[in-house]
């Protein structure tokens, strides 16, 4: 199975290749066992970009939905709705940040794995993050494969 994704997305898509005629597009085949099959995401960012760059990386490794908010009070109350698999937070954001959305997504969602995904990760104290009940931090400057590989192994889910 095949899809298709906008080049500057799926290029930070493990799998992802160029193929002539389809210019600005990427191709990205989907092992024949999907990894993520039937799980749904919760990415929490409040950029555009960033939300579709990872909606993209998740959904080509079998996820079935990624659902996307672009602030913590939005993620919380998409949270409700969907009862998400796992959550993706942005620390920096407006209205409500990752560390202020995290306790209470951590509260409605106990057992789901909550990973923080930021570019100020290097400055983030171990207690602040173990307190807001967040299970990882990674810097936005990791490959997208990486991050969903992380999920993966935090969702129990490793190949």
């Amino acid at each position: 199975m095949h899809k298709w994704y906008p080049e500057e997305l799926a290029s930070r898509v493990q799998g992802a290749t160029s193929t002539p005629g389809k210019r600005g597009m990427m191709e990205v085949e989907k092992e024949p066992k999907e990894r993520g099959m039937g799980k749904t995401v919760l990415v929490v960012d409040d950029s555009p970009m960033i939300r579709k760059e990872l909606a993209a990386a998740f959904l080509s490794d079998g996820f079935k939905t990624c659902v996307e908010a672009e602030n913590g009070k939005e993620g919380i109350d998409a949270a409700e709705r969907i009862n998400p698999d796992l959550v993706v937070l942005d620390l920096s954001m407006p209205v409500m940040n990752g560390l202020q959305a995290a306790p209470k997504l951590r509260k409605m969602l106990p057992k789901i794995p909550i990973i923080l995904f930021t570019l100020y990760a290097p400055g983030l104290s171990q207690t602040v993050v173990s307190n807001a009940g967040i299970d990882l931090v990674l810097e936005k400057t990791i490959p997208l494969s990486t991050l969903v590989e992380k999920a993966r192994e935090l969702m129990g889910n490793c190949d």
